[in-house]
C-alpha cells in the first residue's frame, strides 16, 4: 500500500480508543502521521455562486483563429474518451475555409456548447445512468454562455474547455490508461471511456475534505487536502431493489450509540412485536423495547448496546432514499470478498474510529470529548458544523486503495447502458435530472447477517 494511504487506527484517536477499551487492537492499522499532521486546520474555499447577471449568449462571433483552435480540440478529443464524430468536424473545416460568416458563427458556437456540456456534465444521457441521483453543481458554477464569452475574448478556446475536466486524480489516471490502450482492445477502451464519463457526472471539484465510497470496490475513503487519510471496508446493498443508489450528500451529524427503530416489515411481518411484548426477559437481553399504540400497532426500538443492529454509530446524511453509513455487530462479514449484502445502507468497518474522526473534523467535538461520548454507552448526537460531503459512487474501473488501476465487478449491471450510449449518436438537449424511481430504503441492518 502506498504510504499516503494510511488508516487512522493507531494514530491519536486510535490509541485513545484502545486505551479506553472502545477499540480492540486488531481493529487498528498503522498510521503514517500524527493527528495534527493528518488533519491540519484548514479553511474551506468559499463557494462562489453565480451572480444574477444573465449568462452570455449561446451564439457569438468567431474569428478564424478561434475556430481553428476549436477544430484542434475536436481533433484531439479522443484522448478524453469522447468521439470527434459528434462535433461536425468536416462541416466546420469547410466553413472556416470559406472565411467568416454567420453560418460559421452558429456552427462553431453550437459545437463549443456541446463540448462544454460533455466535458462539464458528461456525455451519457440520464436514462443510461441507473440509480444515479447526484446533482452536479457545475451547471451553475460554469455557465455555458459565460464560458463561450471567455474563450472568444481571451482567445484560449482549448484552455477554457480544459478548465472543465474533473480534478480528481483518477480522471487523469484513466486518461493515461486510454492513451496506452491499443485501438484493437475495444472493450477495454470503452470501459475506460465509460468510467471517465462517470467522473464528469460528479462535481469537477469534490472539496477539501470528504468521504467517497466506490460501491463495487466495497471501500470507503476519508480524504483531506487531496490526501487519502483512511480507508474502510464496506458492506453495500444487495442487487435489486435494495441496491445502494449513487448520491452526493452532506454528513450533518454523528450519532454515537444509536437506537434502531425496527421496520414494521419485521415488527409485524416477522412477529417481532408480539415476541417483544410477550417475552420481556428475552426483549431486555436483546435490547428491545416495545409499545402498543391506541391503534393496536406495536412499535419496537432497539436500545444502544453492543448488540444493537446499527452497531455503535451512524452518520446522519439526510436524503430521500434513507441511505446512511453505520456500524454493525456482525463484523466478521467484512472478511467476505463479495459484500453486497445489506438493504441499501452502507456498513463500515472500524466504524467507531470513523465516527470519532468525523466528529473531530466536523468540529462538533474535541478529541477527548468524542472519545468520552463514544465510550459512554449513551445515545448522543454530535452535529457536524464544518461541511463534509459524502459521495456514493459506482466505478467499475478505478484506482484501488493500493494505488493500482483495476477493474471491479459490475455488481448491479450498470455498465451496459453506459457502454451502449457510447455507440449511439450524441443526445442533444439532455436533462440534468434523473427520472429514476427513488426507492426509499426500509433499513434492515440484519439483512445479510
Amino acid at each position: 500500500m502506498r504510504n499516503w494511504v494510511s488508516t487512522f487506527g493507531t494514530g491519536v484517536v486510535g490509541m485513545a480508543l484502545i486505551a479506553s477499551g472502545a477499540l480492540a487492537q486488531d481493529e487498528t492499522t498503522t498510521a503514517g502521521a500524527s493527528f495534527e499532521e493528518s488533519f491540519p486546520l484548514m479553511v474551506s474555499e468559499p463557494l462562489v455562486q453565480g451572480d444574477l447577471a444573465p449568462p452570455g449568449p449561446l451564439i457569438q462571433s468567431w474569428s478564424v483563429e478561434n475556430v481553428a483552435a476549436l477544430i484542434s480540440v475536436i481533433e484531439g478529443i479522443e484522448a478524453d474518451g469522447l468521439d470527434s464524430a459528434d462535433y461536425n468536424l468536416g462541416e466546420l473545416k469547410a466553413l472556416v475555409a470559406a472565411g467568416n460568416s454567420e453560418a460559421l458563427d452558429a456552427l462553431a458556437s453550437k459545437n463549443f456548447v456541446w463540448l462544454v456540456e460533455d466535458f462539464r456534465d458528461g456525455r451519457t444521457p440520464m436514462d443510461a445512468r441507473e440509480q444515479w441521483f447526484v446533482v452536479d453543481p457545475d451547471r451553475d458554477r460554469f455557465r455555458t454562455g459565460d464560458l463561450l464569452s471567455e474563450a472568444l475574448s481571451n482567445g484560449d478556446v482549448a484552455g477554457t474547455l480544459a478548465e472543465l475536466h474533473p480534478t480528481h486524480p483518477d480522471y487523469a489516471r484513466l486518461r493515461e490508461e486510454l492513451a496506452v490502450t491499443p485501438e484493437s482492445e475495444n472493450a477495454k477502451r470503452k470501459l475506460i471511456r465509460a468510467n471517465m464519463d462517470r467522473w464528469r457526472w460528479l462535481g469537477r471539484d469534490l472539496g477539501t475534505q470528504y468521504l467517497i465510497t466506490n460501491v463495487p470496490e466495497y471501500q470507503l475513503r476519508l480524504t483531506v487536502g487531496d490526501q487519502i487519510i483512511s480507508t474502510y471496508r464496506t458492506i453495500v446493498g444487495k442487487p435489486g431493489r435494495t441496491a445502494t443508489p449513487q448520491l452526493a450528500e452532506t454528513v450533518s451529524g454523528v450519532v454515537f450509540n444509536p437506537t434502531w427503530t425496527v421496520p414494521q416489515s419485521i415488527v409485524r411481518g416477522e412477529g417481532l412485536g408480539e415476541r417483544v411484548l410477550g417475552n420481556p426477559s428475552w426483549a431486555r437481553r436483546n435490547g428491545y423495547r416495545g409499545t402498543r399504540g391506541a391503534n393496536g400497532w406495536i412499535t419496537v426500538v432497539q436500545q444502544p448496546g453492543p448488540g444493537n443492529s446499527l452497531g455503535r454509530m451512524k452518520l446522519e446524511m439526510p436524503n430521500p432514499h434513507a441511505i446512511f453509513f453505520h456500524d454493525t455487530p456482525s463484523r466478521g462479514l467484512f472478511n467476505n470478498e463479495r459484500r453486497a449484502l445489506s438493504h441499501g445502507c452502507i456498513r463500515t468497518e472500524r466504524a467507531l474510529e470513523l465516527a470519532i474522526t468525523m466528529a473531530i473534523l466536523g468540529r462538533g467535538a474535541t478529541r477527548d470529548e468524542a472519545v468520552a461520548i463514544a465510550t459512554s454507552g449513551e445515545y448522543t448526537k454530535v452535529p457536524i458544523t464544518k461541511e463534509m460531503p459524502a459521495y456514493i459512487t459506482y466505478f467499475t474501473m478505478a484506482t484501488d486503495i493500493e494505488g493500482e488501476l483495476r477493474t471491479f465487478d459490475d455488481i448491479y449491471e450498470r455498465d451496459a447502458p453506459v457502454l451502449a450510449s457510447l455507440d449511439q449518436p450524441r443526445v442533444q438537449n439532455r436533462s440534468g435530472e434523473t427520472d429514476d424511481e427513488v426507492i426509499v430504503i426500509e433499513n434492515n441492518p440484519l439483512a445479510g447477517v
